[in-house]
């Protein structure tokens, strides 16, 4: 397993808000939906990337060195969002030990919050907002590749830039 980068170096400098977000990585949250949109409301003006997630999920589990890398590399102008669905909280925590992340994610047993995202098709799923909050694609299913989820993520959430 590759050795995830140092994300407080990497992140260093980030707009307070995003900042905030960063400042709970790893942790997981249970809060609802409610507070899942209340979370995406203060990243207005800023794009969102939501990543869906198990740890039980094998596509997940390769996926995740994807996130880990970018979000190191886009955290500064992207925000990141993990919902970790259908899924024990013991296991998640333990999936997290595995492929820490700078950024929280929000438990979605029931996957409310993955209807709410549109993503209730299969694991992972990955949406992306733009900044101001509208949902511009969900992709349903693993990236074939660290590079196609970097071009989603320029393309999606950064406008091409």
């Amino acid at each position: 397993m590759a050795k995830p980068p140092e994300y407080h170096a990497a992140l260093a400098g980030a707009p307070k808000p995003l900042a905030r977000l960063y400042s709970h990585g790893d942790i997981l949250i249970t809060a609802g939906t409610q507070a899942f949109q209340a979370q995406l409301d203060g990243l207005r003006g800023y794009p969102v990337v939501v990543n869906k997630w198990a740890s039980w999920c094998e596509p997940c589990r390769r996926e995740f060195p994807y996130l880990q890398n970018l979000s190191a590399r886009f955290g500064k102008r992207v925000a990141f969002i993990g919902v970790d669905a259908n899924d024990s909280d013991a296991a998640a925590k333990t999936f997290l030990g595995e492929f820490p992340l700078p950024y929280p994610s929000f438990t979605d047993p029931d996957q409310d919050i993955s209807r709410l995202l549109g993503a209730t098709a299969g694991f992972p799923a990955t949406a992306f907002y733009d900044q101001n909050g509208q949902r511009v694609l969900v992709k349903q299913g693993q990236y074939a590749s660290q590079a196609d989820m970097a071009a989603d993520i320029k393309r999606y959430a950064l406008g091409g830039q």
